[in-house]
C-alpha cells in the first residue's frame, strides 16, 4: 500500500533532527512564557529559575508541572500569554464540577491544530475525494471544529454534522456516500446498532475509516465497531488545554497513537512522585506545548495513564507513539481498596459477547463499597435468556471477579434501558461523592 502523510518532511524526520526541533521550541517556548505570564513567571522564580537556565529539551525536568487546578485558578485569562487582540477563539472543556477550563487560540494556533488533525485524516487513508462526516459536538467541545479544520485542509468534503439526531445523521451518510466517520466511539457503536435495525448490512454504506476518540474504548469495542459499520477504526487523541483532537493519532497499523512531537512533547511520569520515567513504562501523561501561543502549558498533567515507544512503526513515520490510555489516575475507581479501571470490565463483557452498552454504579452501605454492573442485551438475547438470566448474570459477575479481584452484583437488562448519549457515554455512577 502507498504510504501516505499530511506532512512528510515532520511525520517521517529523525529522532535527532526532531530533537533539535523540539529544543529549539522549548527554549523560545520559556522565554514567550516567563515574559508574557506573571503565573508563569512566579512559578519559576520560585524554583530561582530564568529562561537563561534553559538551553534544551532536556533542561525540561527544572521545570514546574501545571495542573488543572493550576488552570481553574487562572481561569479565564491568567495564563493568557498574548495580546487578547491577538486572539480569534476560545475552546472550553466539557467539564461539570468547578470553574471550566478556557482555552484561546491564535489564527496560527488554529491552523496548527488543524495541520494536526488533517495529519490523522490522511493517516486513516483521508484524501480530497473523501466525504468526511463529522458528528463530534460543535461549540465549545473541541471535536467537532478540530476535524472539521482537520477534514478542509485534507480537502474532502466536509460534513459538519455535530453531535446528535440520528436519524438524520444516517439520512446523510446513506445520501452523500460518507467516507469517513469522526465522532466518540460509543456514539460509532450507537449508529452501527441503528443501521442495524434499520436492516442495512455493513456494505450497505460507503464508509472506510472512522476516528473516534474522546472517551477511552477498549480493542474489543474497536472490533465490534469494525464488524458492525465495516470500517477501520482509528483512535485519536487530545484534550483541550493542549488544543484538542489530533494531538496524537493512530496509523494503518493500529497498535497506539503518533504524538504530533514537533508540537507537543510528551513525558512519562510516577503519578506519585513526578519522576521521569524511562521509554516503555507505564505512567502519567505530561505534555508541553512547543508552538502554542496563546495559551503555552507547559509539563501539564494529562492524568491520562499510558506507555510511550519509539519502537519501528510499519508506516514509516517516526513520531513517538502513545498507547490507548489505560485509564486516569484520577477518575480511577477505588472499589474496597481494589484499583478498578471501567476499561477491564468492558474488555470481559465483549470478550463473553455482550454489547458496550453497560453502566457502572458504586456505592457505600454500611460502610462496604458495593459495585453492580448493568448491562444491556440485544432483543434476540433478551428474549432468548429470560428464563436464564440468573445463570448468564452469576457467569459474568464470575468472571469479571477474576478480572478485578472483587465481587460485583451483574443486571442483565432489557435493550434501550441505558440511556444512550451522543456525547461522551456516562459510564460511571459513583452514588459514593453525594455522601462525603
Amino acid at each position: 500500500m502507498e504510504k501516505r502523510y499530511y506532512q512528510p518532511g515532520i511525520e517521517t524526520m529523525s529522532v535527532e533532527d526532531m530533537k533539535k526541533l523540539q529544543s529549539e521550541r522549548f527554549v523560545k517556548q520559556v522565554k514567550h512564557v516567563y515574559d508574557n505570564v506573571p503565573y508563569y513567571q512566579k512559578l519559576m522564580n520560585d524554583k530561582g529559575l530564568t529562561p537563561d537556565d534553559i538551553n534544551s529539551i532536556d533542561d525540561i525536568t527544572k521545570l514546574p508541572f501545571l495542573t488543572k487546578a493550576d488552570l481553574r485558578d487562572q481561569y479565564p485569562y491568567g495564563l493568557l500569554a498574548t495580546d487578547l487582540k491577538n486572539c480569534v477563539r476560545i475552546q472550553s472543556t466539557s467539564g461539570t464540577t468547578g470553574r471550566r477550563v478556557v482555552a484561546f487560540y491564535t489564527q496560527e494556533d488554529i491552523d496548527i491544530w488543524e495541520d494536526c488533525c488533517a495529519r490523522a485524516i490522511v493517516a486513516a487513508g483521508g484524501t480530497n475525494e473523501d466525504v468526511c462526516h463529522v458528528c463530534y459536538g460543535y461549540g465549545l467541545f473541541t471535536g467537532g471544529p478540530g476535524l472539521n479544520g482537520g477534514s478542509h485542509k485534507v480537502g474532502c468534503l466536509t460534513l459538519p454534522m455535530s453531535s446528535g439526531n440520528t436519524e438524520r445523521q444516517i439520512q446523510f451518510m446513506m445520501d452523500l456516500k460518507s467516507t469517513i466517520l469522526c465522532c466518540t466511539p460509543s456514539y460509532a457503536a450507537y449508529i452501527g446498532e441503528t443501521l442495524r435495525e434499520k436492516g442495512y448490512k455493513p456494505e450497505d454504506n460507503s464508509l472506510k475509516a472512522g476516528i473516534f476518540g474522546a472517551e477511552p474504548w477498549t480493542e474489543e469495542m474497536r472490533q465490534d465497531i469494525e464488524k458492525t459499520l465495516g470500517i477501520k477504526a482509528y483512535d485519536i487523541y487530545g484534550l483541550t488545554e493542549t488544543s484538542g483532537p489530533g494531538v496524537a493519532f493512530e496509523c494503518e497499523e493500529q497498535s497506539g497513537m503518533h504524538i504530533n512531537e514537533d508540537h507537543f512533547y510528551a513525558e512519562i511520569i510516577d503519578p506519585e512522585t513526578g519522576e521521569v520515567l524511562p521509554e516503555g513504562e507505564k505512567g502519567e501523561l505530561v505534555f508541553t506545548s512547543l508552538t502554542k501561543d496563546a495559551f503555552p502549558l507547559i509539563r501539564y498533567r494529562t492524568r491520562d495513564i499510558c506507555v510511550l515507544s519509539r519502537k519501528k512503526c510499519s508506516c514509516g513515520r517516526t513520531l513517538i507513539k502513545m498507547s490507548k490510555p489505560m485509564g486516569r489516575s484520577d477518575d480511577m475507581l477505588i472499589i474496597r481498596g481494589v484499583n478498578v479501571f471501567p476499561s477491564q470490565i468492558e474488555t470481559v463483557l465483549l470478550n463473553m459477547g455482550y454489547t458496550p452498552n453497560y453502566q457502572i454504579e458504586v456505592d457505600r452501605i454500611n460502610n462496604t463499597d458495593t459495585l453492580d454492573i448493568n448491562v444491556e442485551l440485544t432483543p434476540e438475547e433478551y428474549e432468548n435468556s429470560k428464563s436464564s438470566l440468573e445463570v448468564h448474570e452469576k457467569k459474568l459477575a464470575t468472571a469479571i471477579k477474576t478480572m478485578l479481584g472483587i465481587s460485583p452484583k451483574v443486571h442483565l437488562v432489557a435493550p434501550k434501558t441505558i440511556v444512550r448519549s451522543e456525547g461522551k457515554a456516562v459510564r460511571v455512577i459513583d452514588h459514593r461523592k453525594l455522601h462525603d
